[in-house]
């Protein structure tokens, strides 16, 4: 192999080396902002209302 042709093997191989540091960063940062909107989503469900003096729905029959 003459010099020229180990310099474009070297070249690719970090260009290509490169390319996927810069895809991984990318998707890690698409998966921080899914998690974000999916807290904002479960932060935005309504707490249903607490019935009061009720024991409706507090109890379970775990014997049935």
């Amino acid at each position: 192999m003459d010099a020229s042709a180990i310099a474009a093997a070297v070249t690719a191989n970090s260009q290509a080396q490169l390319q996927q540091e810069v895809s991984v960063e990318v998707l890690k940062k698409a998966i921080d902002i899914q998690a974000q909107s999916a807290m904002q989503l479960v932060q935005a469900i309504p707490r249903p209302p607490a019935a009061v003096g009720s024991t409706a729905g507090g109890l379970i029959d775990t014997w049935a």
